[in-house]
């Protein structure tokens, strides 16, 4: 896992729903304000969808305080799109089936699932400052309270 401290190389190609438009772009453009980028595995999922809702119901506490959300899994845009208005999301969804977020952080971990081992993204959120620097991580998400512990982490970098 990458540290705080540490810059990521984010300058690669993704696809994203932004304001419910389907668009592909540079990841690193992303990053016009510090970012917040929360990673989960699959839409319609409880924990998942848990993960994202928390999110969405306090988004405006971290507009207010300066900061992008950005919410990342393998899944389509055509499937963001609609968990996007499922949820009632108005942040930025991306669409990484390559998993290069999670090799850019250094965050693709082994998981096991129904007897198989697999690697993939691990469930975890990192701030982002403009130029690709990590200000703080959160290695193990709580799916139940995702919002309350990166407003903790976002009022400690102050």
């Amino acid at each position: 896992m990458i540290e705080q401290g540490s810059k990521a190389d984010l300058d690669f190609t993704i696809k994203a729903v932004q304001n419910g438009e389907e668009k592909e772009i540079n990841f690193k453009d992303l990053l016009d304000k510090p970012t917040i980028v929360s990673v989960y595995m699959k839409n319609n999922t409880s924990g998942c969808d848990r993960q994202t809702k928390d999110l969405a119901d306090e988004a405006e506490w971290f507009t207010e305080k300066g900061y992008n959300l950005v919410a990342i899994s393998k899944d389509t845009c055509g499937s963001h799109k609609r968990y996007a208005e499922k949820q009632d999301i108005d942040f930025t969804l991306v669409s990484d089936p390559d998993y290069k977020f999670a090799e850019a952080t250094d965050s693709v971990v082994e998981k096991k699932m129904y007897g198989k081992t697999f690697t993939g993204p691990s469930r975890s959120a990192f701030v982002i400052d403009t130029d690709g620097t990590i200000l703080g991580v959160v290695e193990k998400v709580n799916t139940k309270d995702h919002a309350g512990e990166l407003k903790e982490l976002v009022e400690s970098l102050k």
